[in-house]
């Protein structure tokens, strides 16, 4: 799965989080699981878009590759070493090559510093000395601002012009992997192109690498490489962007493409999905998505369906045993 050109590896990660009952004296009664074994790789130079509804997993698969959670299981493997085992100092040089940009922009930057201190927080945090007022500069001339930017507070600009300034945060301490969780989603639309078309410039230049959560199919179509299609904790179907959206196999992914409206006029197939998203605290036993499943079979309903296909994986009872894609 991983080779010479990989980045990070995710290998079986999961993230529960515990259910208590009691005030004084709580004991766990069950767990929430909110990723429960997911792997995928992500290459250098390359975005990989996570998709789903609310509630799958997505953002808390991206808190769990960076540590902010530390995952119950797995692997988390950044150009060869396994984070999920690094504690201290360590882990914390290794986060300056990953950082993340948040969903809401007006939430993620602290109201009571001005900008160039929020550039300079993590500057400082990881020894990052060299002349930060001209790095400080050319880091706002990068996202498409003035220098004098770096003097006002976040409350002085729009939320397209913060979100500009949450991504100089997260390239102030060279990263080499950006996680984007859903960065576009509170902006209007027209300003959701920027900053869609400022990550694809800055990929470009520097070489970076994105994991890009979203709902936003067409997001996806447009910036990244390969996809991942997430479902109640569990990746469904994952492969390059052109061959699982318009070749897609999985009935989930096939009724989240059916439910983005297309210009050119023509109707996308119909897929009839019922109910709502199952609980992560008390998922459904064999394939999590039997009960809404247009397509369902009793073995769906007995066991997880086993991973279909090499580049174009699928996890389905719909297409037999692995290799049988």
């Amino acid at each position: 799965m991983a080779d010479n050109n990989t980045l990070l590896e995710v290998k079986n990660l999961t993230m529960h989080f515990p259910v208590t009952q009691g005030i004084i004296l709580q004991r766990q009664v069950g767990a929430v699981r909110a990723v429960d074994g997911i792997d995928f790789v992500i290459k250098k130079g390359e975005t990989l878009g996570l998709v789903g509804e609310s509630g799958c997993g997505k953002s808390t698969t991206g808190r769990a590759i960076l540590q902010l959670y530390r995952p119950t299981a797995g692997e988390v493997i950044f150009e060869g070493q396994d984070l999920c085992k690094l504690q201290g100092e360590k882990l914390r040089q290794m986060r300056r090559r990953m950082q993340m940009i948040f969903q809401d922009p007006y939430a993620s930057l602290n109201p009571k510093m001005r900008i160039v201190e929020i550039l300079q927080e993590g500057m400082q945090a990881l020894g990052i000395d060299a002349e930060p007022q001209r790095r400080i500069d050319a880091l706002l001339d990068q996202v498409g601002l003035s220098a004098e930017a770096k003097w006002h507070y976040p409350h002085e600009f729009s939320g397209g012009q913060r979100q500009r300034i949450a991504i100089a945060r997260a390239l102030a301490v060279n990263p080499q992997l950006l996680i984007c969780d859903e960065p576009t989603s509170a902006l209007d639309v027209s300003v959701q192109a920027q900053i869609i078309n400022l990550l694809q410039a800055l990929q470009q230049e520097l070489r970076l690498s994105y994991l890009f959560i979203t709902h936003n199919l067409a997001v996806v179509e447009y910036l990244a490489h390969e996809v991942c299609v997430m479902y109640l904790g569990r990746i469904v179907e994952r492969g390059p962007v052109a061959e699982v959206l318009h070749h897609a196999q999985h009935p989930y992914t096939q009724a989240l493409l059916a439910a983005v409206p297309r210009i050119d006029g023509q109707q996308r197939q119909v897929v009839r999905v019922a109910g709502d998203l199952p609980s992560p605290a008390n998922p459904p036993q064999g394939c999590h998505f039997h009960p809404r499943c247009p397509h369902v079979m009793p073995v769906c309903r007995e066991r997880y369906p086993q991973a279909s296909g090499t580049t174009h994986v699928v996890h389905c009872h719909l297409y037999g045993e692995p290799g049988t894609s």
